[in-house]
């Protein structure tokens, strides 16, 4: 007997393009998917529970692979004076930019890093998420680097979200350190063996920048990392190209991030070490950035592109994953089907996760979101409207707003 049987909907499987299957079912057996198919070929098992999707479109649940979700406090003041002609130089000056938010999230306790997160949180929960990626990144030092993530943690247990955590100690370097960056890279690697050690850490992650960490000390960061057993990230080729993807690639890495300066042969390394170019475009729209990442290019090599919201308080300060897909495919020309594609099935696989989520195969997990649309690419096409009308995560059905 199953657990839990939906009846009359039409699957986005996923699996090779959409995956279509109209007129289905599926059926959920310990929180697993146990069947998939045509309900006419349904077998004839019973289950416990029977829901009727009332010809809903159902998808895998949506992956938001790329978070800086959980800090304190936010930007919106640097973002007026911007608009109202202050530099960045300026506002730097002044003691803002990405300090000020390591200010706000060191100052902050663990249980008051949760209370600011949870609406943002619950934010992509309303539109179908079932998995988010969170990373550190704001405290920098071990005591507030493990802040936020033992948060991200208890995101995950309190609500119905499965919830992967990213290290990243080499985003910023902090004032303490002005001068020294190599210390401080010392520090973060460091910083790995007591975070890993408290099961707070499933991947690591830095910003190989001019502006961040160079492509030398991005590689210290990842043998350390590597010798934890953990696999690489990175924030590459955002604002120039540091060879930050070649470097990922090398390390066998799940996914580069941004990649507007994204070159040849970094494409070609991703290509053959299969590693994910993550696609940003909050970061893109909100810095008014002109030079587009290399989707045609990456496309033809093959790579798989994945989509998130890279939501954070300075330059992507966004939770609507559904958005994130209208500007892919507005602003690059991505295809519908390529945008939730980059939300689920190569999501997943930007987290390693693809064994277990991003497809509605038999023996995945029973994550699903219900949609009242007409056709999946409805998902992308329009701006504003959240269509989600149920949300299951392990077999368990929810309503979106929680």
């Amino acid at each position: 007997m199953w657990d839990v049987l939906f009846t009359n909907v039409h699957l986005a499987t996923m699996v090779e393009g959409y995956g279509e299957i109209r007129d289905a079912a599926i059926a959920v057996k310990d929180g697993r998917i146990a069947w998939l198919g045509p309900q006419a070929e349904m077998p004839a098992m019973q289950a416990v529970t029977v829901h009727d999707g009332g010809g809903s479109w159902l998808t895998p649940g949506l992956i938001d692979c790329h978070t800086h979700i959980v800090h304190a406090g936010n930007r919106s003041d640097e973002f007026e004076a911007r608009l109202n002609g202050a530099t960045y130089e300026d506002i730097a000056r002044a003691g803002g930019g990405i300090m000020s938010t390591v200010r706000a999230t060191r100052a902050a306790s663990e249980e008051e890093l949760l209370r600011q997160s949870l609406p943002r949180v619950l934010s992509l929960l309303a539109e179908g998420v079932t998995t988010i990626e969170i990373k550190s990144g704001y405290g920098l030092t071990l005591e507030s680097e493990a802040a936020m993530l033992r948060a991200a943690r208890r995101i995950g247990r309190e609500l119905p979200v499965n919830v992967a955590t990213t290290f990243l100690g080499a985003h910023a370097l902090p004032l303490e350190f002005n001068g020294c960056a190599d210390d401080y890279v010392d520090e973060v690697c460091k910083m790995i063996a007591p975070l890993a050690a408290e099961g707070l850490v499933d991947a690591v992650d830095a910003f190989c920048e001019r502006i961040g960490f160079s492509h030398e000390q991005t590689e210290r960061v990842f043998k350390v990392a590597q010798a934890h057993g953990l696999p690489v990230k990175l924030h590459a080729e955002q604002l120039s190209d540091q060879r930050g993807a070649e470097l990922t690639a090398r390390y066998k890495g799940l996914s580069a991030d941004h990649l507007e300066h994204l070159s040849a042969d970094g494409i070609a390394a991703m290509a053959a070490a299969g590693t994910v170019a993550v696609l940003l475009p909050g970061a893109y729209y909100f810095l008014r950035d002109t030079t587009p990442p290399p989707v045609a290019a990456l496309r033809a090599a093959g790579v798989p592109m994945a989509v998130a919201t890279d939501c954070n308080p300075g330059t992507s300060p966004m939770t609507s994953l559904l958005l994130a897909m209208n500007m892919v495919c507005t602003l690059w020309r991505l295809t519908p089907q390529e945008a939730l594609a980059g939300c689920t099935l190569h999501a997943a696989r930007a987290l390693g996760m693809q064994d277990d989520i991003g497809s509605l195969e038999i023996g995945k997990r029973a994550d699903f979101a219900l949609w009242r649309i007409a056709r999946p690419a409805d998902l992308s096409y329009a701006i504003g409207l959240n269509p989600c009308r149920g949300v299951v995560n392990a077999g368990k059905l929810r309503s979106p707003a929680m």
